[in-house]
């Protein structure tokens, strides 16, 4: 069954899910300068949130949403700031996006959770680790770069992604060859949602970071780690992985076959499979 509610600032719609006790829902909560668009499998699970890549939005965990929620866990995604169907006042502050991972977890009273980020999810995921560490339980970050500003590896990144690689197509860069060749309408899907991930017309600057990240600070998180790339992924290939583990303290790392740098959308089974069974040990 499906209804609207209206609670304060929030509208969203619910959805009783068998077995699962509170409704699943999707609304708005009110933050500093937005109206964050997110949503929640309701339940009383342990939660799990889910920070999505640039190219992607709420709407882009459709394969891991189920599969999470199945597992038992309740489920919170949202859209970041300039992407998805989150609104940002006029001339407001940007904030950060850690900052607005808290306020979302104080608005439906979370306390400690699990965070999940690919690509620049990742970004921020490491920020909140850096930053909010007691309200973690654990980080997984996915096929990101992680933000980090050490020169060496700003000039890395030159290498590996020079000006022809950007002026390709998002799917060219971020879908690997295996998956195009073996799923186009797999394909046709992840493009189609990548086009939907920014909001017509609106053009939103990036919001900072709370924390300059560099590999130094990196080796301060106390949070357990869990490290995942695509052997295939041309923003962060092992070799990349590898120099991220070598800096955080006993990060786990995975790395997958035949996958791009959209291991969540391409191998959603070995993505899905790898982050929960790290997340059960924490």
């Amino acid at each position: 069954m499906r209804w609207l509610v209206i609670l304060g600032a929030s509208v969203f719609l619910a959805q009783t899910i068998p077995g699962r006790g509170a409704p699943a829902v999707e609304g708005f909560a009110s933050v500093p300068g937005a109206k964050l668009f997110y949503t929640d499998s309701g339940g009383t699970g342990v939660p799990l949130v889910l920070m999505h890549a640039a190219t992607g939005s709420v709407r882009a965990w459709q394969h891991q949403t189920s599969a999470f929620t199945g597992a038992g866990y309740r489920v919170i995604a949202f859209d970041r700031r300039g992407w998805g169907r989150t609104n940002v006042e006029p001339n407001a502050a940007p904030g950060t996006a850690a900052d607005d991972v808290i306020a979302l977890m104080d608005y439906l009273h979370v306390d400690r959770f699990h965070l999940v980020g690919t690509a620049a999810g990742g970004f921020v995921t490491f920020d909140t680790a850096l930053s909010f560490p007691k309200r973690l339980r654990s980080i997984v970050v996915a096929n990101s770069v992680g933000g980090v500003t050490d020169p060496e590896f700003v000039e890395l990144g030159r290498r590996i992604r020079p000006p022809e690689f950007t002026a390709m197509p998002p799917e060219l860069r971020e879908v690997s060859p295996s998956y195009r060749a073996s799923n186009p309408e797999g394909t046709k899907q992840w493009i189609k949602l990548e086009m939907m991930s920014r909001p017509p017309g609106l053009i939103a600057a990036a919001q900072p970071l709370k924390n300059t990240i560099t590999f130094a600070l990196l080796e301060t998180i106390t949070v357990p780690t869990l490290l995942l790339t695509g052997d295939a992924d041309m923003f962060a290939p092992p070799p990349v992985l590898k120099m991220f583990a070598a800096h955080i303290r006993h990060a786990e790392t995975v790395i997958v076959p035949e996958a791009g740098h959209s291991t969540y959308w391409e191998q959603p089974g070995v993505f899905n499979r790898s982050v929960l069974t790290f997340i059960r040990k924490h």
